[in-house]
């Protein structure tokens, strides 16, 4: 198979990471989160930010060794055998296939609040769209999504400038009634928004310099995402009780006296989404790739565009796919179903990331045994019916690969 060309460096690749983390979760997730956990939200943000602290630093240590397409998928196989690898692929292209859905569903919603059906075309607009600038090189990607996320975090400062000068503010609520389930429950939810970092790991076949891009990259955009996190989840609690509003942002924009910012804060959203998508789309079609190289995935889909150098055949797949969700299904309850099956990948990252010897190891393996253990509890804190679907459709793609032995070479 002809390889991919190696175009991102440091600066592309941080972008290509936050434009995957500070997306539409940044504006969508702390009405769940704030149910959940109540007054404790700013509790179950950090300990989301802990694991996906430690999930970001094994993959980046994975990445500086194993620096091809396939992130987790990879590691796995190379540190755990083929079925542990398998296991880890299908979980991200199935979960993060969903999160493409999601994300085109929330832009066409901030676009048009009102429109359920025109919102649905809008939608599945902005995936043809943006597997199109896909289609035509990852060095395309980068450059727009570099343009999505300087807007959007502009968009974010001038948000907490106006919420930490603005009135009128409160006190910090009470941690009365809060509970530790719902307070994992709420870090579950929000790790949702923290998990675009893998994007830079699945794209480490693009990467320039990669043993050194990669893990720089993952390093530098985790703590600029868990600073962004913090700084607008403590002014929000500061302005109003976030599980009571579908908008937390622009409704604290409104709250404190600046009704003219309100448009600016939706446009931002939708382009936070479509930053997110753009991203997404990548890396789960890198993924796809390396699964597809390997048998796991029918071997159609390894092509590689002999004139732009992406996987063409995986995001043209991907885009069919996200197109048929956004047209039919209702993706508000798939948050938690994307976030179990994110933990399950990164929790195969930790125990690959264990395995490493000392001559490959950057950070000390207790990181990766509290990133494992943290993967496992926050995914068991999801509600229980994202758990069990998940579960079931992890093993029958097991049974299936074991039934077939791997996809057929033609």
């Amino acid at each position: 198979m002809p390889p991919l060309a190696r175009s991102l460096g440091i600066g592309d690749a941080v972008t290509i990471g936050l434009g995957s983390m500070v997306g539409a979760g940044v504006f969508a997730v702390w009405q769940p989160a704030a149910r959940a956990a109540g007054a404790g939200l700013l509790i179950g943000l950090v300990v989301a930010a802990v694991v996906a602290y430690c999930n970001a630093v094994s993959s980046a240590q994975l990445a500086a060794v194993y620096p091809v397409s396939g992130g987790t998928y990879v590691y796995g196989r190379e540190r755990l055998g083929e079925w542990w690898g398998f296991a880890a692929g299908w979980c991200f292209v199935v979960g993060k296939t969903a999160s493409c859905a999601a994300m085109a569903l929330t832009f066409a919603t901030y676009v048009l609040p009102e429109h359920r059906t025109l919102q649905r075309l809008l939608a599945l607009a902005a995936v043809i769209a943006l597997a199109a600038v896909n289609y035509r090189g990852v060095t395309r990607t980068a450059r727009l999504t570099r343009i999505i996320v300087s807007c959007t975090l502009a968009v974010l400062a001038l948000v907490l400038i106006l919420l930490l000068t603005g009135e009128p503010h409160r006190d910090l609520p009470a941690l009365t009634g809060t509970s530790p389930y719902g307070v994992l429950q709420s870090a579950g939810l929000l790790f949702f928004a923290f998990a675009g970092y893998a994007r830079i790991a699945t794209m480490g076949e693009e990467v320039r310099d990669p043993a050194t891009t990669i893990p720089r990259a993952i390093t530098i955009s985790v703590v600029v995402a868990i600073g962004i996190y913090l700084a607008i989840g403590l002014a929000l609690l500061t302005i109003l009780n976030p599980a009571t509003v579908t908008a937390p942002l622009a409704t604290a924009v409104d709250t404190v006296g600046a009704a003219w910012a309100v448009p600016v804060v939706r446009v931002a959203a939708a382009l936070a989404s479509l930053g997110a998508l753009l991203a997404l789309i990548a890396g789960i079609g890198r993924t796809t790739l390396a699964m597809a190289r390997n048998h796991d995935l029918p071997t159609w889909l390894a092509a590689v565009h002999p004139r732009f150098q992406v996987p063409h055949h995986a995001e043209i797949a991907l885009a069919v796919v996200v197109g048929v969700l956004v047209l039919t299904t209702d993706l508000r309850g798939v948050i938690g179903f994307s976030s179990f099956g994110v933990l399950l990948y990164y929790a195969i990252a930790n125990a690959a990331a264990f395995t490493q010897p000392a001559d490959q190891r950057r950070w000390p393996r207790v990181i990766n045994v509290i990133g494992l253990a943290g993967c496992v509890v926050l995914a068991v804190t999801l509600p229980w019916m994202s758990a069990v679907v998940a579960a079931v459709l992890l093993g029958l793609a097991l049974f299936v690969r074991r039934g077939r032995g791997g996809f057929a070479r033609s």
